[in-house]
């Protein structure tokens, strides 16, 4: 199972969730899954920047998961 880690601001969605084990093959799949238990988190999702296996990645839509694969939700932090 993929080691999930949810932001601060998403444990307002998930009752307080932060970390999660769930099957997924892709970050699309482990997004929709997400979003299947809580829809609120759809948004929060949107607006994140995403770590896979240390990795950051401000668009991982279509990023292969392994079984032991750890994603971190993170905030996005924008510049100017």
């Amino acid at each position: 199972m993929v080691r999930v880690v949810l932001s601060n601001p998403m444990l307002a969605v998930t009752g307080s969730a932060k970390e999660l084990d769930v099957t997924a093959t892709n970050f699309r799949q482990l997004t929709l899954r997400l979003i299947d238990q809580w829809p609120a988190l759809a948004e929060l999702i949107d607006s994140s920047a995403v770590a896979i296996d240390g990795q950051i990645y401000q668009d991982a839509f279509a990023e292969p998961l392994q079984e032991q694969s750890e994603v971190f939700f993170m905030p996005r932090i924008e510049g100017g």
